[in-house]
Order: C-alpha cells, then structure tokens, then sequence
C-alpha cells in the first residue's frame, strides 16, 4: 500500500505542485533507486541480525518516511522522502526469504514464499480503492500521513510477535523438519569475504538477470497504471479507482499458484532448481506476449483482461523467483542472495517508470512504453534459461 499512494495520486500532486510527466517519472523512479541500492548491504545485515531486528526498524523508518510525503511543498522535498522510503523498505522481501528459509521444511517453501509473495499484490489490490476513497474524500496529503501511521503500528506488532530461531528453543523434531532433505545448509556466521564471492556464480548472475525484467514490467504497470487507464483509455479517476485494481487481484492468486506450483513440481519428481527455473522462463514468455497485446488492444475491456494476466504471469515468476533463493543458496547466505536478486530486480524496477514517463512525454503514447517492456522480458526469460543452474554449495564459499 505504501508504494501504490504516489501511482494513485500521480495526476493530483503534478496539478498541486505543478510537476511535469517527465519529471514525474523521476519521482516515480526515487523510491526504486534508494531500494534498489540499499538492497546489496541490508542482505548481510539480515544473515548476520536476523530479520526480526531489521524488518522492525526498517518498516518503522519507511513508515516515516511515507507520512513525510503528505507534507512536502516542492518537487525537492518530495523526492528526498520517496528516497527515504526505498531505503526503509529495503529489508522486506530479503528479510521474507530469510524468514521462510528459517521457519519452513524444503517442501513448503514454495508455497510459503507464495503467501508472501501474494501479500504485496494484495497490498495492491486493497490500496487502489482504499486509497483513492481517501485521496477523494480527504486529500492525497492525508492519504499519505494515515498510511505512515498505519505502518507504524504495524512495525510495533511485528517486534512484539516474531522471533527468529536463535531466540526460541527448539525441539529435535522442530530442527529435523526445518532441515531434512535441504543439504544446503551451514552455521558459520556470514562474512564479507564469502557474501562477495556469491557473485563469482553464474547462478547469482541469471537470477539477478531474470529478476530484472520481472521487476522492470512489474514497475511499469505499478507505477504508471492508473494515469494509463485515465490517459490512454480516457478513463474517469473514479473508475479508475475501481477497475485498477483488478489485475492486482489477479496478482495475489498468481503469487499464490506461484509457489504452490514450485512446490507440486518437486513433489512430481522436478529438482527444486529445475522447477522454479522451468515455471519462471515460461512466465516471462507469457508475459511479453500479453504486454504487446495491452500495446494494440482495440478495447478497455481486453487491455484490462490483458494487463490482469500479466500480473498473473508476473506474481507467478516472483514467487517462483524468491521460491529459488531459499533453495539456491547456503542457509546463511539466503537473504544475501535475496538481496542481490531483488537488486537487479528493482534496478530494473527504477529504470522502468523515468523511461516510460521520457517515453509517454515525448510520443503521447504507451505503446512504445509497453513493447519495450515485452522486449526486456523476453531477455530475462532467456538469461534465466541460460545462466541459472545448479545450488551454490556452502563449500564452494
């Protein structure tokens, strides 16, 4: 929800602060950049702290940061708060891969990272109409400070309820189901040197290529869907506010079928890595030929069911996406190569709304926009093919 307020108050905050579409996309593009960067150093802060300590203060910082933006007065400041959020939000899904490595068996961590996956479309989902009802009925200025407060509270219940396995006393069987079958796994406290030598892998380097394209047209639908259903479909705000988030309910089932999938594949007799590379290629194919479909659709009706099945494709790939970093990497390098994943990830993430904002300001169209997002899929879905293999052993560090 905090990363949709500024999509949902896109054309608002350009009228009242007098911000151009080119610019917007910058603004646009802020949050992803600070996330995208801060991703490769909070990944071994999680192994080394855990994510109880590092999701609390991040998600209390980043919650700042959002209630900050209802009270910006210039282009300046705006980005400065955006850029404060993207550094808070940066231990999340690294932090969430490391969670479900520490507190979930081989065989449900698909479907675990699944559930979490679906949680952020979810998010999506819920804060289109939520938040332009607020946006509408208040402000888009206390749209942004309710939501800070919000998470504020919600940093408060994650300290008070969760705890990571060095802080709890477990039974044998506990520990036995935690690690049968997973011979990935290793207790040596993470250091630099052996964290910098995750990226001499051909592995890291598909991962953080395959992550980069889903991210890319992830963002591009985000971060510019509902100025598109208002620019280029002629769309009212007010049903924009309604028809925008359907595709993100067809994300939370995508994540969900995501990791259930990755799981049922194992079950049948795939290799965990085999699997989710398998489900995520074939992904990122239907993904491209549904965003050139968006590009040329002749109806609203058939972009809407067309933009919906890419999220539907684009949670699947995700989930199976951090589905692979619990099983790929050495237990106590999972959020480290979460981390690095979600980096290419969100550079192409952050890429994504500056280059179609360049794009729309100077052709008055989406559709160049959309192809070449199509474009970068088809890329992804082939490093993925080409560069991911085998788990990085916890000898090989």
């Amino acid at each position: 929800m905090d990363r949709a307020t500024l999509s949902v108050a896109n054309k608002l905050i350009q009228d009242d602060l007098g911000i151009p579409v080119a610019k917007m996309g910058l603004l646009l593009s802020a949050f992803l950049w600070a996330y995208a960067f801060s991703q490769l150093p909070v990944g071994g802060l999680i192994d080394r702290y855990g994510p109880r300590r590092l999701l609390a203060l991040g998600l209390f910082c980043w919650s700042l940061a959002q209630a900050a933006g209802g009270l910006v007065r210039s282009f300046g400041t705006f980005i400065v708060a955006r850029l404060a959020l993207g550094v808070g939000e940066a231990p999340l899904f690294p932090g969430g891969a490391r969670v479900v490595r520490d507190w979930f068996g081989l065989g449900e961590r698909g479907f675990a990272t699944g559930m979490l996956q679906s949680a952020s479309s979810l998010g999506n989902f819920i804060a289109v109409p939520l938040l332009t009802f607020l946006m509408l009925s208040l402000s888009w200025r206390w749209m942004f400070i309710i939501v800070g407060a919000a998470g504020i509270v919600l940093a408060i219940a994650w300290w008070a309820i969760h705890r990571d396995p060095f802080e709890v006393r477990l039974t044998e069987d506990e520990v036995r189901y935690l690690t049968e079958g997973d011979e990935n796994t290793t207790t040596k406290p993470p250091s630099f040197a052996q964290w910098r030598q995750l990226f001499a892998h051909r592995t890291t380097w598909g991962m953080i290529a395959g992550f980069f394209g889903t991210i890319y047209v992830l963002w591009l639908y985000t971060s510019w869907l509902p100025y598109y259903l208002e620019h280029e479909r002629h769309m009212s705000v007010a049903r924009v506010g309604v028809l925008a988030a359907i595709p993100y309910f067809f994300g939370c089932v995508g994540a969900v079928t995501g990791g259930w999938l990755c799981d049922l594949l194992t079950r049948r007799g795939w290799t965990p890595m085999g699997g989710r590379k398998v489900l995520i290629s074939s992904s990122l194919f239907g993904i491209a030929l549904c965003t050139v479909g968006t590009a040329f659709a002749p109806s609203n009706a058939l972009a809407i069911g067309l933009i919906s099945f890419s999220l539907f494709l684009i949670y699947i790939a995700s989930a199976a996406s951090w589905a692979t970093v619990p099983v790929a990497a050495p237990s106590q390098y999972t959020a480290s190569l979460g981390s690095m994943q979600n980096f290419g990830g969100y550079f192409g993430g952050a890429l994504a709304p500056a280059i179609t904002g360049l794009i729309v300001a100077r052709t008055g169209s989406f559709t160049q926009a959309l192809l070449l997002g199509a474009g970068l899929t088809v890329l992804s879905a082939i490093a993925y093919l080409l560069f991911v293999g085998d788990p990085i052993q916890a000898e090989a560090e």
